[in-house]
């Protein structure tokens, strides 16, 4: 990985903090539950962390700054789309040829012509090589041409011998047919074709009609493939975040009116967001989110894929306001009703869709924050995860082994919950 642009800033910035905070490996795997082994690997650019979490807890107890941390989540979105991008050589060097081909292909047939032209050329070889076929079928084996060989006339030539018994001789064949005086001669009119040669003459008909439907194929199949290209080239030209104008990936921190348009676009699937072009921590929601229900890598950034899932996914973000949540906890957790909303307050400010990394990589789901260790434990999904119903009863599945909502951190905030939360 190292020699990447992108990979060896970032593992430049570490370096650097990691220098700054004076902290050796070993030390600063202590401080932050991370591996020595992995910390090194982060900080000379031979691998990047899979989740921004592991990097915002190294830069944390480096004593990064707000802005070194926005920078910092930048420089990672980038170097993780960077790395997933990357193509094999020998798929690289395929995809070359390939294209080496086409510009070939290009080259052979200009502007519309190119796939007719092609087929013309295959229609004249062939006919050219069934003229050379019929042409030695005429000629002798040493090339010369054969002499005609004469044809009966069945009308003209008459055999007079018979078998009387007379002794005479017979009297010779003829073709000598005299008209009537005065009557103008008519030529005699082509040969008619017969036998093998009449077969090879239809022969050579259908072959060049059959060539000619393939032409005609290729050629509607070349305008198809052409306009196929232009209506996406088109479709493309109309989407902002496509445009030269926006950067290949949109991160935290980043302020502009392609932010505004991934805002726009996740309001648009029903998203509770502000439309105001930065990219903040409630934008991360929300496109991590739409990004788990689209069936996306969750990673918190727009590159490629998130952007034409945004202007194609039928994926939606609506969800269950806080009142509603507030009464379906209280009915789910008739024991302990303002507790439980207190949890759930504390854990996600009652919104369904909140999902929080984790230093190790992983996250927290939904309403009561479902780690995936118990999201595997119940057989779970992040996407049910973020269903407010599915939530609300797998917390009361944890709750009910003990009765008590030790399997939360916020559960130190159960003595200043208030009958106004609940």
């Amino acid at each position: 990985m190292t020699g990447h642009g992108e990979a060896a800033r970032f593992a430049a910035r570490l370096r650097a903090l990691r220098e700054r905070a004076d902290y050796s490996y070993e030390a600063l795997a202590q401080k932050t539950g991370i591996s020595r082994s992995s910390l090194h690997r982060y900080c000379a650019g031979l691998s990047v962390p899979q989740d921004y979490g592991v990097v915002h807890r190294i830069a944390t107890v480096c004593g990064a700054t707000p802005t070194e941390l926005r920078a910092l989540h930048r420089l990672w979105a980038l170097s993780d789309a960077e790395r997933a991008q990357r193509v094999l050589p020998e798929d690289a060097e395929d995809a070359g040829n390939a294209g080496n081909a086409g510009n070939e292909g290009n080259a052979a047939g200009e502007g519309d012509g190119g796939e007719a032209s092609a087929a013309e050329t295959l229609t004249a070889s062939v006919a050219e090589d069934l003229e050379t076929d019929e042409t030695h079928r005429q000629s002798g084996t040493d090339g010369t041409p054969r002499e005609p060989e004469p044809e009966t006339d069945t009308h003209t030539h008459t055999d007079l011998h018979t078998d009387s018994d007379t002794d005479g001789p017979c009297p010779e064949a003829t073709t000598d047919r005299r008209l009537p005086e005065g009557e103008p001669t008519v030529p005699p009119g082509p040969p008619t074709v017969r036998g093998k040669g009449g077969r090879r003459g239809r022969l050579r008909t259908a072959v060049i009609a059959a060539i000619t439907v393939v032409a005609l194929g290729i050629v509607v199949w070349g305008v198809s493939t052409r306009s196929s290209q232009t209506k996406a080239a088109e479709a493309n030209a109309e989407r902002v975040l496509f445009s030269a104008a926006c950067p290949p990936v949109l991160a935290l921190g980043q302020q502009d009116e392609c932010v505004k348009e991934a805002q726009r676009l996740l309001r648009q699937r029903g998203a509770d967001i502000g439309v105001d072009g930065i990219f903040g921590p409630e934008t991360r929601l929300r496109v991590t989110a739409f990004q788990v229900f689209a069936g996306l890598t969750p990673n918190g950034v727009v590159a490629d894929p998130t952007k034409k899932a945004l202007y194609e996914s039928k994926a939606r973000l609506d969800t269950w306001s806080p009142e509603k949540v507030r009464g379906r906890i209280h009915e789910v957790f008739a024991e302990a009703p303002a507790d439980a909303v207190a949890i759930a307050d504390c854990q996600s400010f009652l919104d369904p869709l909140y999902i929080l990394p984790n230093t190790d990589g992983t996250r927290n789901w939904g309403l009561f924050q479902i780690s995936d260790l118990r999201l595997q434990e119940l057989g779970g999904t992040p996407s049910e995860a973020l269903d407010p119903e599915w939530n609300i009863q797998a917390a009361k599945k944890l709750w009910s082994r003990d009765r008590d909502f030790h399997h939360w951190q916020c559960a130190r905030a159960l003595p200043q919950a208030s009958p106004s939360q609940s």
